[in-house]
């Protein structure tokens, strides 16, 4: 009986392992289980964590949590509205004269727009070897010094850290590198532009570089930057040419966090940039947070920086925000979790998986499991019951950005800007149904666009006044898409009845250049169909990126699929997508994809794009969206929208279309976390127990049986 109370023994002690606290399949570290962490997942490598380089959302998510431009978005509060950051106050803004005589604002045409900008003192960076002194107060980590170092193969190799304060100087730096043409800052043309000097700055630094090996330390504060001026530690002012009102919007955009001249220098120590020991790899910053592990084959963390300040959360939002529990923690200190663990995901099944077991905490929809999420009812779009039941909660809101489908203006085709190109642009438009598009393919998260500009942004026009009428009529108080009638009436009328030449009788075949990441056969099928509704051919001809990308450069392709996201919330950031000055294939990284030149619509830009918002802006901007409703340069597009679920122990989430720096908001009660992940991940052991009677059951009566035999062996 000995071996039949081993079994029973652990049979019991299987069982009561499942009362455990601490679910079997938790996927995380238990010595984060006291710690506020957010679980999060990234499915491709951050490439560019420099600030001057990077310029990608995907990025955008990791550095705008460790850096600290001058200003950022106020999280609550719609429309967006600029708050200081790392400023006592917002700038203050004075106009100057070819002297430099200051102006009043309502005087003459400036020559000069001067922006002021005073930091508060205090503020700290990370701990970091760059800061790391020595007795004399000289960089600890030199290169002679580092030559007698043991094998550095990480930056957890250099053990010496220190910090310093934030100074005026270190944004100037940073600006320094953004002219500096080895950093291949995306915004230096543009900025070269506007900011005073810059381009000179370019000339000296690209000569001085010409004296040095490749990858040698330039240290900029040796270079004189005419258009920005160090007042003191905690002021500093920058010079514009005329006037550009936008550039605010750029000081909260991670091009202007601060780089120190130390942490330049440091990343430049022989040897460190063939380990990926490098600003691309290891940010440095004043922000709530560090990264402390960047392994794009397993985890990226986050964790807070403890020379941080605090920040206190937005006491006030919009209306609503009181309602939905977003003023909950207003005033207490910011951040509020200890830790972000981002881990790689390549596939969206494991990701929704881990959700609904609470091993991540938040979660976009994928289409393979939005009707799991997501109930369609009469009065609209609603979580699932599934969903309420887990206490799940969605975030929704219309992005500000704008996809379309457009028309290389330079096509002999399909381009040009008289009658027959117009009404065959025209056809195409009514025919191409983008409602069900989205109905199809986003599961209903997104909206018909009628121009360029996104809702939340002004210029934006709903209602009867802002629809397309060369493609909608307004019925029932909506938008209704002109019949395909109307289509094949202005194919016909462009010289192609039913889709063939009515010259040749030749069919009318037209190519959709795209990346082969976008050859979904369903899509490409759907989108066959539209133009097969007209009679067209469409031929598709899919290449990878960089061969689409050169023929976009090159005027070659014919239709294609685009997209933007706003940079900062003003039209002028979306109707200069279709500038002729910026076609795609004079100046090759031109933002016009199109190719669109129309002289009336660029007058009307130039006289829009630096005009604060009021009527007059906006009856500028009707005139601009008719212009380009006529002439039909974009054949349909669209305004995403974003659908996120929280969990219900995720607090003060709310969805921003610009700001990035939203993980300081965050809160997580850790302790329901862990209850909830131990009612969701509940062992199921009875079928367990039940193979392990069944083999008692089978295995006893044979042991019975050998033991009475053994019994009377020995009785004989």
């Amino acid at each position: 009986m000995r071996w039949l109370t081993v079994v029973v023994f652990f049979t019991f002690a299987f069982i009561l392992a499942g009362c455990d606290a601490s679910p079997w399949n938790n996927p995380h570290s238990s010595e984060e289980d006291g710690l506020k962490v957010l679980y999060s997942n990234f499915a491709e490598r951050p490439k560019h964590l420099d600030p001057a380089r990077s310029y990608s959302s995907d990025e955008s998510r990791f550095i705008a949590q460790i850096y600290e431009p001058p200003l950022q978005y106020h999280y609550l509060k719609r429309p967006y509205q600029l708050t200081p950051l790392t400023l006592t106050e917002m700038p203050a803004l004075h106009y100057e004269d070819e002297q430099g005589n200051v102006l009043s604002n309502n005087t003459g045409k400036p020559t000069y727009s001067v922006y002021t900008l005073t930091l508060q003192p205090g503020i700290r960076y990370q701990p970091h070897p760059a800061f790391a002194v020595d007795e004399a107060q000289q960089p600890w980590y030199r290169t002679e010094r580092l030559a007698a170092l043991p094998a550095v193969r990480s930056l957890a190799d250099f053990t010496e850290v220190g910090t310093r304060e934030l100074r005026a100087d270190d944004y100037i730096y940073q600006m320094k590198r953004l002219a500096d043409p080895a950093r291949l800052a995306p915004l230096r043309g543009l900025l070269s532009e506007y900011i005073v000097g810059m381009n000179e700055l370019t000339e000296q630094i690209s000569e001085a570089r010409r004296e040095l090996p490749e990858h040698a330390w330039l240290d900029l504060r040796d270079f004189e930057f005419t258009g920005v001026e160090k007042v003191n530690d905690h002021q500093f002012r920058i010079r514009l040419h005329g006037t550009y009102p936008q550039f605010i919007y750029w000081l909260a955009f991670h091009f202007f966090a601060p780089i120190p001249w130390e942490v330049d220098a440091f990343y430049h120590l022989p040897g460190l940039a063939e380990r990926n020991i490098n600003l691309n790899w290891h940010p440095v910053g004043t922000g709530p947070f560090m990264m402390t592990e960047n392994n794009p084959n397993a985890q990226i963390v986050l964790e807070r920086n403890p020379h941080f300040r605090g920040e206190p959360y937005p006491s006030e939002g919009e209306a609503g925000d009181a309602e939905a529990g977003l003023l909950s923690d207003a005033g207490r200190t910011m951040p509020f979790i200890d830790k972000a663990v981002y881990r790689l995901e390549k596939e969206a099944i494991p990701i929704w998986t881990k959700f609904l077991q609470g091993y991540y905490d938040r979660s976009a929809i994928a289409s393979d499991s939005f009707d799991q999420a997501i109930s369609m009812t009469g009065e609209g779009i609603d979580l699932s019951d599934d969903m309420r039941a887990l206490g799940i909660t969605l975030d929704r809101a219309v992005m500000p950005v704008t996809y379309y489908m457009g028309f290389n203006m330079l096509d002999p085709v399909v381009g040009g800007y008289d009658d027959r190109a117009r009404k065959l642009r025209h056809a195409i438009a009514i025919a191409y149904n983008e409602e069900e598009y989205i109905n199809i393919f986003m599961n209903g998260r997104g909206e018909t666009a009628m121009g360029p500009i996104p809702p939340g942004i002004f210029g934006y026009q709903s209602g009867a006044d802002g629809i397309n009428r060369s493609v909608f009529d307004w019925q029932d108080n909506r938008p209704i898409r002109k019949p395909l009638a109307i289509a094949k009436q202005l194919l016909a009328e462009a010289g192609y009845p039913d889709g063939r030449d009515k010259v040749t009788g030749q069919p009318l075949v037209l190519n959709l250049d795209t990346t082969g990441a976008g050859s979904n056969n369903a899509r490409i099928n759907w989108i066959i169909s539209q133009f097969r509704q007209l009679g067209i051919q469409l031929n598709i001809r899919s290449t990878d990126y960089n061969r689409f990308k050169e023929k976009m450069e090159n005027g070659n392709a014919q239709i294609f699929y685009w997209g933007w996201m706003a940079d900062y919330p003003d039209p002028e950031n979306f109707l200069f997508l279709l500038v002729g000055d910026n076609a795609q294939v004079d100046s090759k990284s031109g933002v016009n994809a199109s190719n669109y030149k129309n002289a009336e619509y660029d007058a009307l830009f130039e006289r829009m794009r630096l005009m604060e918002n009021g009527p007059e802006r906006m009856a500028i901007i009707r005139d601009m969206l008719a212009l380009l409703q006529h002439d039909m340069p974009w054949g349909s597009s669209f305004h995403a929208h974003s659908y996120v679920l929280n969990n219900s122990w995720v607090s003060n989430s709310k969805p921003h279309g610009i700001a990035n720096n939203i993980l300081k908001y965050l809160n997580i009660d850790h302790e329901q976390r862990q209850r909830e992940q131990q009612w969701r991940n509940q062992p199921v052991l009875w079928p367990i127990v039940v193979v392990i009677l069944g083999l008692l059951i089978l295995v006893l009566p044979g042991y019975f049986a050998f033991q009475r035999r053994q019994q009377r062996r020995v009785g004989e």
